[in-house]
């Protein structure tokens, strides 16, 4: 049943010539592994990072927000590193500005 594997393998083996072509080929397909690995993860998620840093750095006071666990707040208070969430009335609590995922639309926890 593995007869026909055996002719070919006999056959790869008595070429010796392309050993120059298989180094250029191994060369391409790494460059071309890493463009993959650029436009596929290091890009977006610098992005991304890039994003959420100029969100964290326009959030001010009255914006309502919502953090990384579920907690959505309208911000009282911005510090240099942390700010004050009110949750309810009366209710605060301090909050790291890198926990915070989106700011949402005015007037959406009146609808809440």
């Amino acid at each position: 049943m593995l007869d026909f594997l055996i002719p070919q393998a006999q056959a790869q083996a008595a070429g010796g010539g392309g050993a120059a072509g298989g180094g250029i080929a191994q060369i391409v397909m790494l460059v071309g592994f890493v463009l993959i690995f650029y436009f596929l993860l290091w890009r977006p998620q610098s992005k991304r990072a890039k994003e959420h840093k100029k969100l964290i750095s326009n959030l001010a006071k009255g914006d309502e927000i919502v953090i990384g666990g579920g907690l959505v707040g309208r911000v009282t208070k911005v510090n240099e590193e942390f700010l004050t969430l009110e949750i309810a009335e009366g209710t605060e609590v301090n909050v790291q500005k890198n926990a915070v995922a989106a700011v949402l639309p005015k007037g959406t926890l009146k609808s809440l």
